[in-house]
Protein backbone atom coordinates (compact mmCIF):
# COMPACT_ATOMS: atom_id res chain seq x y z
CA UNK A 1 0.00 0.00 0.00
CA UNK A 2 2.78 2.14 0.71
CA UNK A 3 4.43 1.67 -2.37
CA UNK A 4 1.13 2.74 -4.76
CA UNK A 5 0.95 6.60 -6.42
CA UNK A 6 -1.93 8.50 -4.89
CA UNK A 7 -3.84 8.43 -8.03
CA UNK A 8 -3.79 4.62 -7.94
CA UNK A 9 -5.06 4.75 -4.07
CA UNK A 10 -7.71 6.92 -4.70
CA UNK A 11 -8.95 5.20 -7.74
CA UNK A 12 -8.77 1.77 -5.22
CA UNK A 13 -10.62 3.35 -2.31
CA UNK A 14 -13.78 4.39 -4.49
CA UNK A 15 -14.03 1.39 -6.14
CA UNK A 16 -14.08 -0.31 -2.76
CA UNK A 17 -16.78 2.25 -1.90
CA UNK A 18 -18.56 1.05 -5.13
CA UNK A 19 -18.26 -2.50 -4.41
CA UNK A 20 -19.37 -2.33 -0.22
CA UNK A 21 -22.19 -0.18 -1.64
CA UNK A 22 -23.18 -3.01 -4.19
CA UNK A 23 -22.47 -6.47 -1.62
CA UNK A 24 -24.73 -4.76 1.20
CA UNK A 25 -27.46 -3.63 -1.04
CA UNK A 26 -27.35 -6.84 -3.03
CA UNK A 27 -25.45 -9.82 -0.78
CA UNK A 28 -24.90 -11.70 -3.76
CA UNK A 29 -23.05 -15.08 -3.84
CA UNK A 30 -20.96 -16.53 -6.70
CA UNK A 31 -21.47 -20.43 -6.49
CA UNK A 32 -17.63 -20.29 -8.13
CA UNK A 33 -16.44 -19.30 -4.41
CA UNK A 34 -14.30 -22.56 -3.13
CA UNK A 35 -10.84 -21.24 -2.02
CA UNK A 36 -9.38 -20.43 1.04
CA UNK A 37 -9.86 -16.97 1.55
CA UNK A 38 -13.52 -17.41 0.01
CA UNK A 39 -17.17 -17.13 1.36
CA UNK A 40 -17.46 -16.32 5.24
CA UNK A 41 -20.55 -16.97 7.26
CA UNK A 42 -20.91 -15.83 10.42
CA UNK A 43 -24.15 -17.32 12.32
CA UNK A 44 -25.02 -15.85 15.93
CA UNK A 45 -28.51 -16.32 18.29
CA UNK A 46 -31.34 -15.09 15.94
CA UNK A 47 -30.14 -17.42 12.67
CA UNK A 48 -28.63 -14.45 10.94
CA UNK A 49 -26.22 -15.04 8.13
CA UNK A 50 -23.45 -12.48 6.40
CA UNK A 51 -22.74 -13.39 3.04
CA UNK A 52 -19.66 -11.21 1.80
CA UNK A 53 -18.04 -11.99 -1.68
CA UNK A 54 -14.45 -12.08 -0.89
CA UNK A 55 -13.85 -13.07 -4.61
CA UNK A 56 -15.20 -10.20 -6.49
CA UNK A 57 -13.27 -8.18 -4.26
CA UNK A 58 -9.88 -9.72 -4.89
CA UNK A 59 -10.52 -9.93 -8.69
CA UNK A 60 -10.85 -5.66 -7.91
CA UNK A 61 -7.55 -5.51 -5.69
CA UNK A 62 -5.66 -7.60 -8.55
CA UNK A 63 -7.02 -5.01 -11.38
CA UNK A 64 -6.07 -2.47 -9.32
CA UNK A 65 -2.39 -3.74 -8.84
CA UNK A 66 -2.02 -5.69 -5.87
CA UNK A 67 -0.26 -8.92 -5.87
CA UNK A 68 -2.79 -12.30 -5.05
CA UNK A 69 -1.52 -12.69 -1.57
CA UNK A 70 -2.01 -8.79 -1.00
CA UNK A 71 -5.40 -8.78 -2.01
CA UNK A 72 -6.04 -12.16 0.27
CA UNK A 73 -4.72 -10.33 3.42
CA UNK A 74 -6.69 -7.26 2.69
CA UNK A 75 -9.91 -8.96 2.18
CA UNK A 76 -9.15 -10.78 5.11
CA UNK A 77 -8.98 -7.79 7.42
CA UNK A 78 -11.80 -6.34 5.85
CA UNK A 79 -13.61 -9.54 6.71
CA UNK A 80 -12.32 -10.07 10.20
CA UNK A 81 -13.47 -6.20 11.16
CA UNK A 82 -16.84 -6.63 9.36
CA UNK A 83 -17.31 -9.45 11.75
CA UNK A 84 -16.46 -7.49 14.32
CA UNK A 85 -18.75 -5.23 13.82
CA UNK A 86 -21.57 -7.48 13.22
CA UNK A 87 -20.95 -9.29 16.47
CA UNK A 88 -21.21 -5.90 18.65
CA UNK A 89 -24.04 -4.59 16.86
CA UNK A 90 -26.10 -7.92 17.32
CA UNK A 91 -24.83 -8.05 20.57
CA UNK A 92 -26.96 -4.86 21.59
CA UNK A 93 -30.09 -6.54 19.46
CA UNK A 94 -32.83 -8.63 20.28
CA UNK A 95 -34.55 -11.56 18.30
CA UNK A 96 -38.49 -11.45 17.83
CA UNK A 97 -38.50 -15.16 19.80
CA UNK A 98 -36.30 -13.76 22.82
CA UNK A 99 -38.87 -10.57 22.68
CA UNK A 100 -42.08 -12.66 22.50
CA UNK A 101 -40.44 -15.11 24.93
CA UNK A 102 -40.29 -12.29 27.65
CA UNK A 103 -43.13 -11.14 26.71
CA UNK A 104 -44.86 -14.20 27.87
CA UNK A 105 -42.80 -14.21 31.25
CA UNK A 106 -44.41 -10.79 31.67
CA UNK A 107 -47.80 -11.97 30.90
CA UNK A 108 -47.34 -14.88 33.20
CA UNK A 109 -46.04 -12.72 36.21
CA UNK A 110 -49.04 -10.30 35.95
CA UNK A 111 -51.23 -12.92 35.25
CA UNK A 112 -49.74 -14.22 39.19
CA UNK A 113 -50.00 -10.33 40.48
CA UNK A 114 -53.48 -10.27 39.65
CA UNK A 115 -54.85 -13.54 41.32
CA UNK A 116 -52.31 -12.73 44.32
CA UNK A 117 -54.96 -9.54 44.68
CA UNK A 118 -58.13 -10.85 44.11
CA UNK A 119 -57.21 -13.45 46.83
CA UNK A 120 -55.57 -10.43 49.06
CA UNK A 121 -58.91 -8.73 48.33
CA UNK A 122 -60.91 -11.61 49.42
CA UNK A 123 -59.55 -11.94 52.36
CA UNK A 124 -59.01 -8.49 54.09
CA UNK A 125 -62.44 -7.30 52.49
CA UNK A 126 -63.60 -8.51 55.73
CA UNK A 127 -61.19 -7.14 58.22
CA UNK A 128 -61.10 -3.93 57.02
CA UNK A 129 -64.76 -3.63 57.13
CA UNK A 130 -64.75 -4.95 61.20
CA UNK A 131 -61.58 -2.37 61.59
CA UNK A 132 -64.10 0.43 59.73
CA UNK A 133 -66.62 -0.45 62.22
CA UNK A 134 -64.39 -0.24 64.74
CA UNK A 135 -62.98 3.47 63.41
CA UNK A 136 -66.37 4.59 63.46
CA UNK A 137 -67.48 3.86 66.85
CA UNK A 138 -64.54 5.45 67.78
CA UNK A 139 -64.96 8.69 65.64
CA UNK A 140 -68.92 8.40 67.70
CA UNK A 141 -66.86 8.84 70.73
CA UNK A 142 -64.80 11.36 69.78
CA UNK A 143 -67.10 13.21 68.18
CA UNK A 144 -69.42 13.18 71.27
CA UNK A 145 -66.63 14.29 73.80
CA UNK A 146 -65.49 16.81 71.11
CA UNK A 147 -69.23 18.43 71.70
CA UNK A 148 -69.29 17.85 75.35
CA UNK A 149 -65.33 19.85 75.37
CA UNK A 150 -66.55 22.46 73.00
CA UNK A 151 -69.70 23.63 75.19
CA UNK A 152 -67.42 24.00 78.52
CA UNK A 153 -64.76 25.98 76.02
CA UNK A 154 -67.96 28.30 75.29
CA UNK A 155 -68.70 28.65 79.02
CA UNK A 156 -65.09 29.27 79.96
CA UNK A 157 -64.90 31.84 76.48
CA UNK A 158 -67.69 33.41 77.97
CA UNK A 159 -66.57 34.05 80.91
CA UNK A 160 -62.89 34.80 80.05
CA UNK A 161 -64.44 37.58 77.51
CA UNK A 162 -65.93 39.37 80.06
CA UNK A 163 -62.59 39.12 82.23
CA UNK A 164 -60.38 40.32 79.03
CA UNK A 165 -63.31 43.12 78.96
CA UNK A 166 -62.66 44.42 82.27
CA UNK A 167 -59.18 44.29 81.99
CA UNK A 168 -59.04 46.41 79.07
CA UNK A 169 -61.29 49.01 80.61
CA UNK A 170 -58.74 49.19 83.36
CA UNK A 171 -56.01 49.58 80.98
CA UNK A 172 -57.37 52.32 78.42
CA UNK A 173 -57.56 53.77 82.42
CA UNK A 174 -54.34 54.06 83.59
CA UNK A 175 -53.18 54.85 80.05
CA UNK A 176 -55.29 58.05 79.98
CA UNK A 177 -54.35 58.77 83.62
CA UNK A 178 -50.75 58.38 82.46
CA UNK A 179 -51.25 60.30 79.29
CA UNK A 180 -52.80 63.48 81.47
CA UNK A 181 -49.60 63.09 83.39
CA UNK A 182 -47.07 63.00 80.75
CA UNK A 183 -49.07 66.31 79.14
CA UNK A 184 -48.91 68.09 82.87
CA UNK A 185 -44.81 67.32 82.89
CA UNK A 186 -44.48 68.29 79.48
CA UNK A 187 -46.08 71.64 80.12
CA UNK A 188 -43.76 72.19 83.35
CA UNK A 189 -40.73 71.12 80.82
CA UNK A 190 -41.91 73.70 78.47
CA UNK A 191 -42.54 76.17 81.10
CA UNK A 192 -39.01 75.77 82.64
CA UNK A 193 -37.21 75.63 79.33
CA UNK A 194 -38.56 79.19 78.57
CA UNK A 195 -37.51 80.69 81.77
CA UNK A 196 -34.00 79.05 81.71
CA UNK A 197 -33.88 80.35 78.01
CA UNK A 198 -34.57 83.88 79.07
CA UNK A 199 -32.43 83.98 81.51
CA UNK A 200 -29.86 83.12 79.82
CA UNK A 201 -30.67 85.77 76.55
CA UNK A 202 -30.82 88.00 79.42
CA UNK A 203 -27.26 87.08 80.23
CA UNK A 204 -25.90 86.88 76.49
CA UNK A 205 -27.02 90.22 76.10
CA UNK A 206 -25.72 91.86 79.02
CA UNK A 207 -22.11 89.91 78.23
CA UNK A 208 -22.83 91.49 74.86
CA UNK A 209 -23.40 94.93 75.97
CA UNK A 210 -19.94 95.11 77.98
CA UNK A 211 -18.07 93.80 75.09
CA UNK A 212 -19.29 96.33 73.02
CA UNK A 213 -18.45 98.77 75.60
CA UNK A 214 -15.24 97.36 76.22
CA UNK A 215 -14.50 97.63 72.18
CA UNK A 216 -15.57 100.78 71.85
CA UNK A 217 -13.55 102.16 74.95
CA UNK A 218 -9.94 100.31 72.93
CA UNK A 219 -11.33 101.76 69.47
CA UNK A 220 -11.49 105.43 71.24
CA UNK A 221 -7.84 105.28 73.16
CA UNK A 222 -6.01 103.70 69.48
CA UNK A 223 -7.54 106.49 67.52
CA UNK A 224 -6.08 109.19 69.99
CA UNK A 225 -2.27 107.30 69.72
CA UNK A 226 -2.70 107.04 65.70
CA UNK A 227 -4.06 111.18 65.94
CA UNK A 228 -1.08 111.79 68.15
CA UNK A 229 1.47 109.56 65.99
CA UNK A 230 0.55 111.40 63.07
CA UNK A 231 1.28 114.84 64.71
CA UNK A 232 5.29 113.40 65.73
CA UNK A 233 5.26 112.20 62.29
CA UNK A 234 4.71 116.02 60.73
CA UNK A 235 6.77 117.32 63.15
CA UNK A 236 9.82 114.75 62.36
CA UNK A 237 9.15 115.50 58.74
CA UNK A 238 8.96 119.26 59.36
CA UNK A 239 12.46 119.36 61.27
CA UNK A 240 13.79 116.69 58.61
CA UNK A 241 12.82 119.50 55.53
CA UNK A 242 14.31 122.47 57.26
CA UNK A 243 17.73 120.55 57.83
CA UNK A 244 17.62 119.88 54.69
CA UNK A 245 17.61 123.50 53.41
CA UNK A 246 19.42 124.61 55.78
CA UNK A 247 22.32 122.25 54.44
CA UNK A 248 21.46 123.30 50.73
CA UNK A 249 21.91 126.46 51.75
CA UNK A 250 24.87 126.26 53.13
CA UNK A 251 26.39 124.19 50.12
CA UNK A 252 25.47 126.43 48.33
CA UNK A 253 26.87 129.66 49.40
CA UNK A 254 29.85 127.60 50.15
CA UNK A 255 30.17 127.14 45.94
CA UNK A 256 29.29 130.55 45.47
Amino acid sequence: LLKMHNHSFIHLIVHLLKCLIHFKVVGFQSPSLQHRAGMHKITKPGHRKLLFDTQALVRLLEDSGFTIQQAKVFVNMLVNTTNSNMDIMYNDMVTKTQQEIMLQKVMSHIAAVKKDMIILEKSEFSTLLAENEKYNNRLQVCLSRCSCSLRFSALYFGIYQDMMNKVCLDNKLDVNLEKSQVKEMVSCLVKTRRKWKMCWMAEQDRHVTQNNMKIDTEVAGLKTMLESHKLDSIKYLAGSVFTCLTVVLGFYRIWM
